[in-house]
């Protein structure tokens, strides 16, 4: 465990791409949709407005899941650090800038029911069909989707390593493929509508509980793969 807490150390030296970069993303994005907000409401739009920037920092953590690999983990084997340490610890770190993240969502979402959308019923954090669970499933709906996006990197970042540009592009093309073979077995059923209230009546609740899973399964993917992978 302390050669693990080992690894989270040497990921967060450069604490620009656990913290600040994540936080930047997210900042500016808040700050664009408060401006749009405002030019709303002086143009006389007062109806409730919603936005979707606070999934802004999520497309960094794809990123940073990829980089997390292709760049720390050719050091850490320089540093003896056993794979299995390097993975743990790595997505300790992960798990950290994800909490860091669902907590700044929770807080942010409580103060814009208190103000009532900052005072311009514009809601950035405090999505209606999110917070119908409570704020800890709204945090830990964005916890659980936080940590995929990274896992969704990394593992593909350790199939680069193992197999190569071209059984990456491969492996890409057979997901994108899976996903438009389940629409059309939907649409051949012309299930769209049972489709649609299936995911309604499960809930955020129901969709984090599918979100963890997922994120589960590609990580116990991406270690026996990491075992093999060439620094």
């Amino acid at each position: 465990m302390n050669r693990t807490l080992k690894v989270v150390r040497m990921q967060l030296v450069n604490r620009q791409t656990y913290i600040w970069v994540p936080l930047l993303v997210l900042g500016s994005a808040f700050v664009i949709t408060l401006a749009i907000y405002a030019i709303l409401e002086n143009a006389g739009i007062h109806e409730p407005k919603y936005g979707g920037g606070a999934q802004a920092p999520l497309w960094v953590l794809i990123g940073l899941g990829a980089q997390a690999l292709t760049f720390t983990f050719p050091f850490s084997q320089a540093m003896s650090v056993t794979r299995r340490e390097f993975y743990l610890g790595t997505l300790l770190s992960a798990a950290l800038t994800s909490a860091m993240l669902a907590i700044i969502f929770v807080v942010g979402g409580f103060v814009e029911q208190v103000t009532g959308g900052w005072g311009m019923n514009g809601y950035f954090f405090a999505l209606d069909w999110l917070w119908a669970g409570g704020p800890v499933i709204a945090g830990l709906f964005f916890f659980v989707l936080a940590m995929l996006f990274f896992i969704i990197g990394f593992c593909a970042a350790t199939i680069f390593k193992r197999f190569g540009t071209l059984w990456l592009t491969v492996s890409i093309l057979a997901v994108a493929a899976l996903l438009v073979a389940a629409l059309w077995v939907v649409g051949q059923a012309n299930a769209w509508v049972q489709a649609f209230t299936w995911f309604a009546e499960i809930g955020a609740g129901g969709l984090t509980a599918l979100l963890a899973a997922a994120t589960v399964v590609l990580a116990l993917v991406s270690f026996p793969v990491l075992r093999r992978a060439t620094p």
